[in-house]
């Protein structure tokens, strides 16, 4: 088994996803004019993206439960494809919002069970570099596909950017196909089995962490190119610039990130959402200088990566027996903040109150998300002690009820 092309071809897929997710942000203004819309409308399309995710990931590791991961993971692809065609054939605001939301639809999936793949092959103390290594895709379709994408959708038009991703899909189906080995089946793998973690409180919490903190990145950087004309004062040209500084923090937090993740995945979480509160604030006071505008969305790109990567594991650990299922959840409770992040940030804009608004929007929603980690950690302590204390009584009372039976 070949580990380094099964990791690149399931890091591939993440590229093509990446791309389509993320470009859109940066070809607002082109989408906007051509269906004569402004800004703010035209974001409607990351928000229908989002909610295709949040639909599709919990949805399809349900459906999917006792189907092979490989050919799960092939069907995916086709699906990414087939959505960014019907984006780029869209000729009318309506008929793209609903391609847009079928793009969206097996995003989620694909990188909770690219993440699980990912973790079988590799020892288990080395689990979080392997998830941080799949979202390396994801994080170069930052540095490389968006401001490609970005710059081609400027000069040649929007809809080549779609197009390019749906061959992108393509390709990735067929080195899937290749390169990815059959990964065995969770045992007594079912729909009732991945439903009944919804019913543990720690898979909850981990969800809304994801869901409410990272609506805050989400708040700035859905809004990223009017940020960069309109409150730093640069061309238009700069915007695949300051895309690809965005992505290439998220590219060296996907690479050491991983590290931080397999030390503690606790400590990870919370140092995240610190991070991002802290970045979002100077975010605010300081977005109209442009080596701050940089400067602070690299910080944000690679903290932001450190925070997904340890999300994404501690679902996993709350659900061991529905991994697919957590996994995937995880970047529907992202597109969940994906969505609310752009839709915030546009009443915020709406209202008046200029693009920089949308940074105190995100250190809202940031130190939101940091108020359910700790009351996660708490819930966890409580029902460590309430465990322990009974796992002690029944030893004592079992201890008890020998030497009352013993013969004297």
């Amino acid at each position: 088994m070949n580990t380094t092309r099964a990791m690149t071809a399931l890091a591939l897929g993440g590229f093509g996803i990446g791309t389509t997710e993320f470009a859109t942000m940066g070809l607002l203004p082109q989408i906007a004019e051509t269906f004569g819309i402004p800004d703010y409308e035209a974001g409607h399309a990351i928000s229908l993206y989002a909610a295709g995710v949040v639909v599709g990931a919990p949805l399809i590791a349900v459906l999917g439960a006792k189907l092979p991961r490989k050919g799960m993971l092939i069907g995916l692809m086709l699906a990414v494809a087939l959505g960014n065609g019907l984006s780029a054939a869209a000729q009318d605001k309506s008929l793209l919002l609903i391609a847009r939301f079928v793009a969206g639809l097996p995003h989620g999936a694909f990188f909770g069970i690219a993440a699980v793949v990912a973790a079988t092959l590799v020892a288990p103390e080395r689990r979080g570099t392997a998830v941080a290594r799949v979202m390396v895709g994801l994080t170069v379709a930052n540095l490389v596909g968006v401001p490609l994408a970005t710059a081609a959708g400027q000069q040649i038009g929007w809809r080549t950017a779609y197009l390019a991703v749906s061959v992108i899909a393509l390709i990735t189906a067929a080195a899937i196909a290749a390169w990815v080995p059959l990964v065995p089946k969770v045992e007594g793998a079912s729909m009732k089995g991945e439903v009944r973690a919804f019913g543990r409180p720690t898979v909850w919490f981990a969800i809304f962490t994801g869901m409410i903190g990272f609506g805050g990145m989400f708040a700035v950087y859905s809004y990223v190119a009017p940020l960069t004309t309109e409150v730093a004062g640069l061309p238009g040209g700069a915007v695949p610039w300051i895309l690809a500084v965005f992505g290439l923090g998220m590219t060296l937090g996907a690479t050491f990130g991983g590290r931080f993740v397999d030390r503690s995945v606790t400590r990870s979480v919370f140092g995240g959402l610190i991070a991002v509160t802290v970045i979002l604030v100077l975010f605010g006071l300081t977005a109209s200088i442009p080596v701050f505008l940089f400067a602070l969305l690299f910080l944000l790109g690679f903290t932001i990566q450190i925070l997904a990567a340890a999300l994404q594991v501690r679902l996993m650990d709350a659900s061991p027996d529905a991994p697919s299922l957590a996994a995937s959840s995880n970047h529907s409770s992202l597109n969940v903040a994906n969505g609310a992040g752009a839709w915030l940030g546009g009443l915020a804009i709406a209202a008046g109150w200029g693009y920089t608004s949308t940074a105190w929007v995100g250190v809202a929603l940031s130190v939101a998300g940091l108020a359910i980690a700790v009351a996660s950690v708490l819930y966890e302590r409580r029902a460590f002690r309430r465990e322990t204390t009974n796992q002690t009584m029944a030893m004592a009372s079992a201890a008890s009820t020998t030497v009352e039976t013993q013969p004297r």
